[in-house]
């Protein structure tokens, strides 16, 4: 049982880490990051339910429907939704990578008990395809969602930033999961496209850490306007 539950935390906590150390210039409180981190996790437990009605009510038969609505709009958006309510004003939120930060912590905390349930129900020999695939996508979203609420907070164009941030993540999510589940060797598709999910992210957080953005105006700014 420790095992298991020792395999389905580390690759969140680790992933969790990486993000948070890469904030050069002013970490964000750690009670906040891990606060969002358990608010993630509890997530599971009404997405799970809702989830299972629609199974259970055979409305979810379609493909499309599995991937693009029950996985990618309904977790990203109630992810997204949490950090607008109450993250997006916090006072704590005072630089564009603020957003990876703390999108990744609510992403993570969801990513690291799903993954816990679903090693208990399958077996621990799932550990490491459930550290690459599943939860680094969570975390990969969550970076991509993050950075475009960081733009939406510092930078001009308001509205279109925060749409994007839940547009972006949601499409990709809903991708991902279209993968898995209409093709037989999803693997020939999975590696490039995880591997180009990578870049972007990755790509996003070096353009949040930087300050030469032209759009990019200071806290004391936003607040004036």
């Amino acid at each position: 049982m420790l095992t298991l539950i020792s395999a389905g935390i580390a690759p969140g906590i680790a992933l969790l880490s990486y993000f948070y150390l890469k904030d050069e210039y002013e970490t964000e409180p750690l009670s906040i990051v891990l606060r969002a981190f358990l608010v993630g996790a509890l997530l599971v437990f009404p997405i799970m339910f809702i989830q299972y009605v629609f199974h259970a009510e055979g409305m979810a038969t379609s493909a499309v429907v599995r991937a693009f609505f029950l996985s990618g709009l309904l977790e990203e958006f109630v992810k997204w939704f949490i950090l607008y309510v109450f993250i997006y004003d916090h006072h704590e939120f005072d630089e564009p990578y603020d957003g990876i930060v703390y999108s990744a912590s609510v992403s993570l905390g969801f990513a690291t008990l799903e993954n816990i349930l679903y090693l208990l129900a399958n077996g621990v020999e799932f550990a490491v395809t459930r550290a690459l695939l599943p939860v680094s996508s969570h975390a990969l979203f969550a970076v991509i969602m993050g950075f475009y609420l960081g733009k939406a907070k510092f930078a001009m164009r308001k509205r279109r930033h925060l749409f994007l941030s839940f547009f972006l993540p949601f499409l990709l999510h809903g991708t991902y999961d279209f993968i898995l589940l209409t093709q037989e060797k999803w693997g020939y598709y999975m590696v490039p496209f995880m591997l180009l999910l990578w870049w972007f992210a990755l790509r996003k957080v070096k353009q949040a850490k930087g300050f030469y953005n032209h759009e990019r105006i200071s806290p004391a700014k936003s607040q004036v306007q």
